[in-house]
């Protein structure tokens, strides 16, 4: 695990250093020439190599491929991964990492000492719902995020582009990964049903907690993430689902550009203005769904807007975001694309992603740091990982099982406690249950990244992904990377 002594200090204060990032180590398609020389042969080591490209090498050959279609979309080959450090003014992030989701300034069922006991180095909270409650301004008063849930390490927050989605028009949150056998009424709400409804200058929006009405803009996400004081934060945006149509997309990607280019000038206005916190990084979001044009459009245009307000003497983006819909088939793809377009000394965070198939790929493609609701989702729902494959504790076979959750994954829950005791808990609806499980999960996915991480660094990417995809997903389990 990452070396998390330097992000135990005190709150960083006025003054502090602004982010920057550090690439250490890249990723070498030539370790996949002699990764899976076993049993697969050569040729099969080659064919994982270029997993992360989603097919054949064909460049532009996605470029029309329709968002809501199914077919396999083609990439550049070539490995972009890379290992790293961001340096912000509350610690640093050792990359590849998972930053576990605290929506509400909480990783719900934990607290933040359980969370760093995972070996998390970062945690990300929802602008949105922080906004709701208890405010921005209560936040601020309280020293900012870190300070105020008692963190004291990086802190990233998202800017509310995904309400914009999923309140607006994606209801069910069915955003990813697959769209078969899914019909538009399964994804996109009624008008009359809709909770947020987009013009070109922002968002209005009922609240999920007492139905009052709200108005995001720009510039408003911008003044609420200042105000929460998080390390990283993102450019308003707006995420489309995998059904809207291209026309739609291509205006989504423009509209997005020019609230990006807001986000920019008000960044730069309230970071004048509040010279008594530390600096805080804007990252731009790039989006596109899965059309390549728009995709490398959409990275391209942000490069653009940065370098202009650097120009000027003025803030840029200090890294990039990957958001969108997009099926899990694509990921590489898709990543590849937009890593293709960014700058090398620039972070990239790929929103919302968890899989342990999907961080081996998003990884190989160029992905830095991820962040995804799915590990403390399912530990609340009795939810576990190993080694071997997801669990579920509620099943009756684990009710005699005094066996640890996994006892070569390890950490405070498998040491302490057996299968049969949570399912004790899960069964009598013991809040213990959640936390057991959350913290065993977010053990065990921070811990695989750090691994993959190390894996990197010691130039065996390839032979680590075949050993863990291979015990977890079964012989199979190349198909899962195309």
């Amino acid at each position: 695990m990452a070396d998390n002594q330097e992000n135990t200090s005190a709150d960083a204060g006025a003054g502090a250093a602004d982010l920057s990032f550090e690439v250490r180590t890249r990723l070498r398609d030539s370790e996949s020439a002699s990764a899976g020389a076993g049993a697969e042969g050569s040729a099969g080591a080659a064919a994982s190599a270029g997993a992360g490209a989603e097919g054949s090498a064909g460049g532009s050959a996605g470029a029309g491929a329709g968002a809501g279609g199914s077919a396999r979309l083609n990439g550049s080959a070539g490995a972009l991964g890379r290992t790293g450090v961001i340096k912000t003014p509350h610690g640093n992030i050792h990359t590849p990492a998972f930053i576990p989701v605290a929506t509400k300034a909480t990783v719900k069922t934990l607290t933040p000492e359980q969370v760093r006991s995972t070996g998390a180095q970062a945690m990300l909270s929802n602008a949105y719902h922080l906004y709701l409650q208890p405010g921005p301004d209560i936040v601020d008063e309280g020293g900012g995020l870190a300070q105020f849930e008692n963190w004291h390490g990086p802190t990233y927050t998202d800017s509310g582009g995904f309400q914009v989605m999923s309140l607006g028009v994606g209801y069910k949150k069915v955003l990813a990964m697959d769209t078969k056998g899914r019909s538009e009424a399964d994804i996109i709400q009624q008008q009359k049903k809709r909770m947020a409804v987009v013009d070109e200058d922002g968002v209005d929006f009922r609240s999920v907690i007492d139905g009052s009405k709200h108005r995001f803009t720009p510039e408003v996400s911008m003044q609420i993430q200042h105000q929460l004081g998080a390390d990283i934060m993102f450019a308003f945006d707006e995420l489309t689902t995998l059904v809207n149509t291209r026309s739609y997309q291509e205006q989504s990607v423009a509209r997005t550009h020019r609230w990006a280019r807001r986000c920019l000038a008000e960044h730069q206005r309230l970071t004048d203005l509040r010279t008594h916190r530390p600096l805080q990084s804007l990252w731009g979001v790039v989006q596109g769904a899965q059309y390549e044009d728009l995709r490398r459009q959409a990275a391209r245009g942000l490069v653009q807007l940065s370098e202009e307000a650097e120009a000027q003497g003025n803030r840029g983006f200090g890294g990039f975001g990957i958001g969108g819909a997009l099926e899990k088939e694509n990921l590489g793809t898709i990543v590849r694309w937009v890593a293709e377009e960014l700058p090398e000394d620039k972070p990239r965070h790929l929103l919302g992603i968890s899989e342990p198939d999907d961080l081996f790929t998003a990884i190989e493609a160029g992905a830095d740091t991820f962040d995804c609701v799915a590990p403390t989702r399912l530990g609340r729902r009795g939810g576990v990982y190993t080694l071997d494959g997801r669990l579920n504790l509620m099943g009756a076979r684990f009710k005699r099982d005094f066996s640890p959750i996994d006892a070569a994954v390890g950490g405070y829950v498998s040491e302490n406690y057996s299968r049969a005791y949570i399912h004790h808990l899960l069964k009598a609806k013991e809040y213990l249950a959640g936390t057991l499980c959350t913290l065993h999960n977010l053990h065990f996915m921070v811990g695989l990244v750090d691994r993959i991480r190390e894996s990197m660094e010691q130039g065996r990417f390839y032979e680590f992904r075949e050993e863990f995809m291979g015990r977890y997903y079964g012989p199979t389990w190349r198909e899962r990377l195309g």
